[in-house]
């Protein structure tokens, strides 16, 4: 399987499904702020605008929704993570941004590790 920046938890798979259902199909952004501003927020795939201020991640496939989730990063947030493979995942707890799980009582948040050297090698730069 080829190196990726961003993968999620089954846990996160299933609210995304839940999500998708409610809204249609679905994005990701990592921004650079503070607070839940570092958190993953999710949102109606285009609602957010990304632009030359972000870096696209990747794009999560999950089972039983038709079209990926792209995962977006700002760039200054991405220079800081440029070695660090993601995972996305689903906690219980209300978070305070406009993400669209904060209904349902829970908040995506990120999980990291260090890339491999392997890995880093792999992917675009």
């Amino acid at each position: 399987m080829p190196a990726q920046r961003v993968d999620l938890t089954d846990a996160a798979a299933d609210m995304l499904r839940k999500l998708a259902e409610q809204h249609g199909p679905l994005m990701f952004h990592q921004s650079g702020g503070c607070c839940d501003g570092s958190s993953p927020m999710c949102y109606p795939a285009g609602e957010f605008r990304t632009g030359g201020s972000d870096v696209r991640l990747g794009e999560l496939t999950v089972d039983r929704i038709e079209q990926p989730v792209e995962v977006w990063m700002s760039k200054s947030q991405f220079e800081y993570w440029r070695h660090t493979h993601l995972t996305i995942d689903v906690v219980s707890g209300r978070g305070s941004g406009f993400s669209l799980e904060a209904p349902e009582g829970v908040r995506f948040l990120i999980r990291s590790r260090l890339l491999t050297n392997e890995e880093l090698a792999e992917l675009p730069a």
